[in-house]
């Protein structure tokens, strides 16, 4: 077993790969390396209730600071790494002396793909990753501001829900030519497109943005067909780009992330590395995956651990995500690239229900609003790649395990 263990990342993922190690009972040193000031914490309530007031910073923490004291971890952050040295085993940093490790886990994350347009750089305009993005975003939120949120997948919107409820004014700008166009089908799309509507946002489809402009601050966004939107404040939220400099300066395979086996291994057996910054193989879709989700973060992290610790263990599980926009809660088990059928279960008047999607009869993903027991049900039934009965599928008084059965 490895003694002593370095993790390069400090976001959730990094806090399981300690958690886990605490689990295993490993007695061996452990450092972790981080360029923020904060221990690892949770981003998803980033966009969600942090945003909106309703939970303090200290509860986004994955642990609290005497955890790690306990643990004797060796804390490093607001800390760059500048290189990964394979030959010494070890990562030069901003701060001191190169930091040493028998086995790395690199959990370093995603980054937020920047909007190629002039006056992204003027006040009132956000990016939103971190905490101290969120703490800007809250400072600009003031009750009848225009905002202009730029793309329209889970960020954007959620920003969107947020600030309306917030009551400031809202456009959403999206190239594409439905919301959350990358996740789910038409048909929640739609359903998305009407509630945030209702709600008052105004939404531009298949339009792109030209420029923000201001002087010092921001005053409108120009799109694509040539009209200036006033803003007050702009959030963009175009989507993420996955840290692989560190990886493949050093000579690790990296393709659309930094490549790992089913063991979440890189090509140098003493690095594994886990997150939003890897490609993986999944068996149950038989292919490599990136994916940007909590879930594959943590259980990647988990797999890391138990196999540096000398426990054989493969990951491939079934993906899954979330999203909170008003009182809907949206749950998605499984990918629905390919699918050639879709089934809706439930009465969408009744903001519960799910979407079900089919390929060749066998239920390859979940798309579940205010339905988690068909989301729980189905990621089981993924797995297995069961056959289902899609006109059965429609009567939502069935349960999923009782179809499967």
């Amino acid at each position: 077993m490895s003694k002593r263990i370095v993790i390069a990342g400090a976001g959730h993922a990094a806090g399981q790969v300690v958690a886990s190690l605490q689990q295993h009972k490993f007695d061996g040193q452990i450092a972790l390396v981080g360029d923020e000031p904060y221990l690892p914490y949770q981003r998803p309530p980033l966009s969600k209730k942090f945003l909106a007031g309703e939970m303090p910073a200290e509860r986004l923490y994955v642990k609290p600071a005497s955890f790690y004291e306990d643990a004797g971890v060796e804390l490093h952050l607001d800390t760059t790494i500048e290189a990964l040295d394979r030959e010494t085993r070890s990562l030069s940093v901003s701060n001191g002396d190169p930091v040493s490790y028998d086995a790395l886990v690199l959990a370093l994350g995603s980054r937020v793909r920047r909007l190629p347009v002039s006056g992204t750089d003027l006040e009132g305009v956000h990016y939103l990753r971190s905490i101290t993005d969120v703490e800007a975003i809250r400072a600009d939120f003031d009750k009848g501001r225009r905002l202009v949120v730029i793309g329209a997948g889970y960020i954007g919107l959620e920003v969107a829900a947020v600030a309306r409820q917030g009551g400031l004014d809202v456009t959403v700008i999206e190239m594409e030519d439905r919301v959350m166009s990358r996740v789910v089908s038409p048909e929640i799309s739609d359903y998305y497109q009407i509630e945030h509507a209702n709600q008052g946002v105004k939404l531009q489809l298949s339009t792109g943005v030209e420029g923000i402009n201001g002087k010092k601050r921001v005053k409108s966004v120009t799109t694509s067909d040539g009209e200036e939107i006033p803003a007050d404040v702009v959030v963009i939220g175009v989507g993420i780009e996955p840290n692989t400099a560190l990886a493949r300066d050093a000579g690790l395979d990296v393709d659309n992330g930094i490549v790992v086996d089913d063991h979440c291994r890189t090509s140098d057996p003493h690095i594994y590395a886990i997150g939003d910054c890897t490609m993986h193989p999944n068996g149950i879709y038989g292919r490599s995956l990136r994916l940007e989700s909590v879930h594959n973060a943590l259980e990647q992290a988990k797999t890391a651990v138990a196999n540096i610790c000398g426990i054989d263990t493969a990951y491939n599980q079934v993906p899954w995500f979330w999203s909170d926009q008003y009182d809907l809660k949206l749950q998605i088990a499984g990918l629905s690239e390919g699918y050639d059928d879709v089934v809706i279960r439930g009465n969408p008047a009744e903001r519960s229900f799910s979407c079900l999607y089919l390929r060749e009869g066998q239920l390859i993903a979940v798309d579940a609003i205010n339905a988690p027991r068909d989301f729980v049900q189905s990621k089981q039934l993924i797995a297995d790649g069961t056959i289902l009965d899609a006109d059965r599928l429609a009567d939502s008084d069935v349960t999923l395990k009782e179809l499967a059965s």
